[in-house]
């Protein structure tokens, strides 16, 4: 990138000495994990260590490895060429070097390519913990970056360690002869988890001009989008969009240059992408695009699609792109119109970057941008912090995935959190140790981000309870349709007993023509102990889960009377039934019509008192009328 004319010296340090008083006077705060120390017994225990800014940690996991001290080159600054580290015990190797002489990120680097699963580094000082950074990290770089390729390769995880716990791993290492040192990286509680939804925020900026640091924002946009849009629509995340800003002093704010890149008379500033105010595009540009970013991501939330920033971003990366001379106003407002959001609610977010006035939508990320809480300062860019804990390592999809998996509480992860991309499922070797039922197919084995655990499932809406490794029943309404609710059951013949009862949700019992606990029915053999069929005349057969009881001759068995009786009868028997079915049925008969003779009587005595009250009227018209026809005939 090509450039005519730098920075005025005055303005040049200005920006960087603003950058370094606030990086200097700000709140930082060390992200830290645990080692554990498993042999040699002399020095178990518990330790801190302060992650790197680099690399990938391991998230949610850990890593249990043997430590090794290099014979040559302990500070790792160059290659161990030819040399691959080892263990005897075939454990992941963890190479212990010390501080000093190169980057800390060389040092990774180096243990990385001589086979080492992860690096520690020893302080070679007495002082509290420190963040390892990699170069052209630090905000003060900004202007200045010295990019180095290897950062990117880098793909263990890396920390360090006080002197004083240095200098015991590598006492420990000279005198352990053929003992290993065992110690155990824990990244488990490194991303707090307090609910079952995680909230992250991306501290960006929308230049593309300022090397491979904005590059791979870009990337790790475009690249992430899908997942953080399943995230959020899903409701398992909320992500929030940052940008830093920084003020010009009150003697400088009628400058060309502040006002080439400062809105709002100063107040908010960013610096001018290729140090040429002269030249290209300006700070001031860049802010505004900030901005409108800003504004993008707050109206697409108050419509309820918040990811849409996601879809801004990207779209304004290829349509809009600084490298291609399209960074304008007008292509911007054509990518937020064409997502369907309202462009006269973005300005007015936006308001207007010439008033000599507070910004409040600038003014509240300036607030932000300060430490609270387990957080601290937002310092450099770009920044990932995940449930108010900033993150560590390579900006890369997988990597920063597993870390926003890493906040949710063990089994409350969405689906996106358990792909193999980052996780292995362990509940496909031996269902992962848990039961497993084979005919019903089932098991209590539930894969996770952070391993597995065994946990009684529900099927079919009902309930399984139990220890999840030996054992889970059914229990409540609808149980014994689930393996007949952890109580006996059998088939034999065609038949189908169960000791499990709806009705009793709490036991089993051992059906009719069954004994035993409910766990264990055998069958009953009625006929052998004699408790049914035992007339003279029966003959008892045995059957699963019951008896078939036959009675000699022509009889006729009654079971609830366990007796026989005659099955026909005789001419005269027959002729008597007939007589007498006869007489019931004329006695029926007879009734009906003497009851249809009552109640027509009741019908024609109640019409006729109806009709009756109406004959006087009938009887006085024709006295009434009676003298008249008598004239009439005269």
């Amino acid at each position: 990138m090509a450039t005519t004319q730098s920075l005025p010296p005055l303005i040049a340090v200005f920006f960087l000495s603003a950058a370094v008083i606030e990086f200097a006077s700000g709140r930082l705060i060390v992200e830290k994990q645990n080692i554990s120390v498993i042999s040699p017994k002399s020095i178990k225990g518990r330790y801190e260590a302060a992650m790197a800014n680099f690399g990938v940690p391991n998230y949610g996991g850990s890593l249990t490895g043997v430590v090794v001290y290099p014979e040559k080159g302990h500070t790792a600054c160059a290659a161990f060429d030819g040399v691959r580290f080892r263990s005897k015990s075939k454990r992941p190797v963890i190479l212990l070097v010390d501080r000093g002489r190169c980057y800390f990120a060389l040092k990774a680097y180096n243990g990385q390519q001589a086979g080492a699963a992860a690096v520690i580094v020893a302080d070679n000082v007495d002082e509290p913990l420190l963040t390892m950074d990699a170069p052209g990290f630090k905000l003060q770089d900004v202007i200045d970056r010295n990019n180095n390729e290897f950062i990117e390769k880098i793909n263990i995880p890396s920390t360090l360690v006080t002197k004083e716990f240095g200098d015991e791993l590598k006492a420990a290492v000279a005198k352990a002869g053929d003992e290993e040192v065992v110690i155990k990286m824990d990244w488990t509680e490194s991303v707090p988890n307090p609910d079952r939804r995680v909230e992250y925020e991306f501290w960006t900026n929308s230049n593309d001009e300022c090397g491979e640091r904005c590059d791979e924002q870009l990337e790790f946009v475009r690249n992430f989008r899908g997942n953080a849009q399943l995230l959020e629509k899903g409701g398992f995340a909320r992500f929030t969009p940052h940008y830093i800003t920084w003020y010009c002093p009150e003697p400088l704010r009628q400058s060309l240059q502040c006002q080439a890149q400062c809105i709002n008379h100063g107040r908010y500033c960013s610096p001018d992408p290729e140090r040429n105010i002269w030249a290209g595009y300006t700070g001031k540009d860049i802010l505004v695009e900030n901005l409108r970013q800003i504004c993008v991501h707050r109206v697409a939330n108050e419509t309820g699609r918040p990811w849409v920033w996601w879809d801004y971003v990207t779209d304004f990366s290829i349509r809009c792109s600084m490298k291609e001379k399209k960074y304008t106003k007008h292509c911007a407002e054509r990518v937020v119109t064409s997502l369907g959001l309202s462009l006269d609610n973005v300005l007015k977010c936006m308001g207007n970057t010439e008033d000599d006035v507070e910004n409040e939508v600038l003014k509240r990320e300036q607030e932000l941008r300060l430490g609270h809480g387990s957080r601290g300062d937002v310092a450099i860019l770009p920044t990932l912090v995940i449930n108010d804990v900033q993150y560590r390592g390579k900006l890369e999809r997988t990597a920063v995935l597993k870390a926003i998996c890493a906040g949710f509480e063990e089994s409350t992860e969405p689906p996106v959190c358990l792909n193999p991309d980052i996780e292995t499922n362990e509940c496909l070797e031996s269902n992962g140790g848990c039961w497993y039922d084979l005919q019903l197919n089932i098991t209590a084995c539930k894969d996770t981000f952070r391993g597995r655990i065994c946990e009684c499932p529900v099927v079919n809406n009902v309930q399984l309870s139990g220890d999840g490794y030996n054992s889970c029943t059914a229990v409540g309404p609808g149980r014994c349709a689930i393996d007949s609710g952890g109580c006996w059951s059998g088939t034999k013949d065609g038949r189908t007993f169960s000791a499990c009862q709806d009705r009793d949700l709490n036991s089993c019992k051992c059906p009719s023509g069954f004994r035993g606990n409910g766990s264990d029915c055998k069958d009953v053999d009625e006929c052998k102990e004699k408790l049914a069929c035992n007339c003279p005349e029966c003959s008892c057969r045995n059957t699963w889960g019951g008896y078939d009881c036959k009675c000699q001759g022509n009889l006729l068995y009654i079971n609830s009377q366990d007796t026989c009786i005659a099955r026909s009868e005789s001419k005269f028997g027959w002729s008597l039934s007939f007589i007498a079915l006869a007489l019931v049925v004329s006695a029926a008969v007879g009734a009906y019509i003497f009851y249809k003779y009552r109640f027509r009587s009741y019908m024609d005595s109640e019409i006729m008192a109806i009709m009756s009250q109406y004959m006087p009227l009938d009887n006085h018209q024709k006295e009434m009328t009676q003298p008249l026809r008598e004239n009439t005939l005269e």
